[in-house]
């Protein structure tokens, strides 16, 4: 059946003109004749042939009552064609607003379809081209990164041995300290580079034990991190990896700022919500959304263990919005900061 819709679809489509302006030309112009055929016809008594004994055309069926009869049927034709033509026009702009949203979410997609009338095929066409380029700057910025990441740690690691070599064992611990340090930063920097092109699949995750792993790994290293409440809910659709990064960098957060971390869950039926609370002095209003962009830090003192690279809440909020979500920040009446991570729930597909 489905087959004989798509050929009956296909011959229709294949009759009728190439653009979208001779389409709505000629469902103007068959809406015009239908409702002067129709009207034609009442007035001829063909379309009502309800006749006395006698023969005669009852007072019911006058030609003043027919008259507006037929005005009642230029407006349903009218409507009906309004609704047609409304329908050529939204569901292009519907399917390409569809689209665009998924590629944010997956610059991996497969290109549009191109079909339907000449304007959106030549839209669809355009908008294929736009994805390609995306994607062939995203691949050129991976060949880069891998580059870079060779050539910077190379060096380092002559350096490293090259310490080591080094008579005065101070000059050597302040040597190493500073080349692990910038170990560190030249990692972190080109993850974060790596992040958006990370082709991590989707599977179901469960969110709760991955919230208590990453409280346990923190409680081990003497950090103050604590889950409440309940976390046992329903497994969610995301990246593994990547939503492992994006919370415990959440985490990490809070307690180099605030000293603690106090993790909770609230589960919806349309998204998952994180929040992580800490203890610290809170951020100013003013800096709440300048903090989410990349390399920016409030600490100016420059030291990378008090205020960081700069990309740990950057990278979370790039990930939330590759998983179709958002990570905002408030400060809490109560004093502290908290960030909310909110992740959407996902129909899996199958194939």
């Amino acid at each position: 059946m489905s087959r004989l819709r798509l050929r009956v679809y296909r011959w229709v489509q294949s009759g009728l003109p190439a653009s979208l302006f001779g389409r709505l030309a000629l469902l103007l112009v068959l809406t015009v004749v239908i409702s002067r055929v129709l009207v034609v016809s009442l007035l001829s008594g063909q379309l009502l042939p309800t006749w006395s004994a006698t023969g005669d055309i009852p007072a019911t069926n006058s030609l003043a009552d027919i008259l507006q009869l037929g005005g009642l049927m230029d407006v349903v034709m009218l409507m009906l064609a309004a609704w047609v033509g409304a329908h050529w026009l939204s569901e292009p702009v519907r399917k390409l607003a569809s689209a665009a949203k998924e590629l944010g979410c997956d610059i991996q997609r497969e290109p549009m379809l191109e079909e339907g009338t000449l304007e959106c095929r030549e839209a669809t066409r355009v908008f294929n081209q736009m994805h390609a380029r995306i994607r062939r700057q995203m691949a050129q910025r991976d060949q880069f990164v891998a580059a870079v990441s060779h050539d910077l740690r190379t060096p380092l690691t002559r350096l490293s041995l090259r310490v080591q070599s080094l008579s005065d064992p101070l000059d050597r611990e302040r040597f190493g300290k500073d080349i692990v340090e910038m170990n560190e930063m030249i990692h972190t920097t080109l993850d974060y580079l790596r992040g958006l092109a990370d082709q991590e699949p989707m599977v179901l995750l469960d969110v709760g034990s991955l919230l208590h792993t990453l409280a346990e790994n923190a409680q081990d290293s003497a950090q103050d991190v604590q889950v409440l409440g309940n976390v046992s809910v329903v497994p969610l659709l995301a990246q593994a990896s990547a939503l492992r990064r994006c919370v415990g960098n959440l985490i990490d957060n809070a307690v180099r700022y605030g000293k603690s971390a106090r993790i909770s869950l609230l589960d919806m039926p349309e998204q998952l919500q994180i929040s992580v609370h800490d203890d610290g002095p809170g951020i100013a209003d003013s800096e709440l959304g300048k903090v989410l962009v990349p390399f920016y830090r409030l600490e100016s003192s420059g030291n990378r263990h008090t205020g960081g690279v700069g990309l740990g809440l950057a990278t979370a909020n790039d990930i939330a919005q590759k998983h179709g979500g958002s990570l905002t920040l408030a400060n809490h009446p109560a004093g502290g900061l908290v960030a909310t991570l909110r992740l959407p729930r996902r129909v899996r597909r199958t194939a």
